[in-house]
């Protein structure tokens, strides 16, 4: 009958999907560029061990602010996550953006969860903020992170997307607690009566963010030429007389 779907055919489709991200997990992991990563994140570290290994009395704000350092630092790491020298050589393999990037996050995640909590324990006990404020913070800023590189790859299929994503998102740490007015203020202290309505809009930029990563990993559409939609049979006009 025509439009049936024999009974069998999701599931073939997608065990082979998942057969082919196993078989990509070597290769992109070999592909991720594990050197600017550490970078960031031993920077982040650093940052968030700061105000313990200044010695004395830590308060709340420098808790929080060495967290948002943390924060940023391991961000402008993974901005290079998507960097793929060989991406023009690779975009004509049989495999979706999606699932190359997806790998990516996946490799990404799990390590970036264990090194934010190393973060967040570095500080000490009476100066850290709230642990699930402050970490829908970070995930925001690497979320931004990945909105600049996948962006450029899907605008310009660059190779190397992530120093303009880095330096993009650097600008914009340092440029938005100096032009975001008070009644949008994000970056709050923790005994600010702000603070709450301050992560409810940390927590809408991030959804914000999250939904421009799945837009941006898709495949571009092709746009048709003006000579293909004049004659879709691919002959040229001349020949057609």
């Amino acid at each position: 009958m025509t439009g049936v779907r024999a009974p069998g055919d999701t599931p073939v489709r997608g065990a082979r999907r998942g057969v082919l991200a196993v078989q990509l997990i070597r290769p992109v992991a070999r592909a991720v560029p594990w050197r600017a990563l550490l970078t960031g994140g031993t920077l982040g570290l650093l940052a968030a061990a700061l105000p313990r290994l200044a010695g004395g009395e830590v308060t709340p704000w420098a808790g929080v602010t060495a967290l948002r350092a943390a924060a940023l630092c391991g961000a402008l790491g993974a901005a290079f996550l998507l960097d793929d020298p060989a991406r023009r050589t690779t975009a004509a393999v049989p495999v979706r953006r999606a699932l190359r990037h997806a790998l990516r996050y996946a490799l990404l995640l799990p390590l970036a969860a264990a090194w934010w909590t190393a973060a967040l324990l570095l500080v000490p006990e009476e100066a850290r903020p709230p642990a699930g404020d402050v970490t829908v913070e970070a995930a925001t800023v690497l979320a931004l992170a990945l909105v600049g590189a996948s962006f450029a790859v899907r605008r310009r299929d660059a190779a190397r997307p992530g120093q303009a994503a880095g330096a993009s998102l650097l600008v914009a740490a340092v440029l938005a607690p100096l032009l975001s007015p008070d009644q949008w203020a994000l970056f709050t202290a923790p005994d600010d009566p702000r603070w709450a309505d301050a992560h409810g809009r940390w927590t809408l930029l991030l959804a914000a963010a999250l939904m421009a990563v799945a837009v941006c990993c898709a495949e571009p559409v092709r746009r048709r030429t003006l000579r293909t939609l004049r004659f879709p049979s691919g002959t040229s006009g001349p020949s057609r007389g």
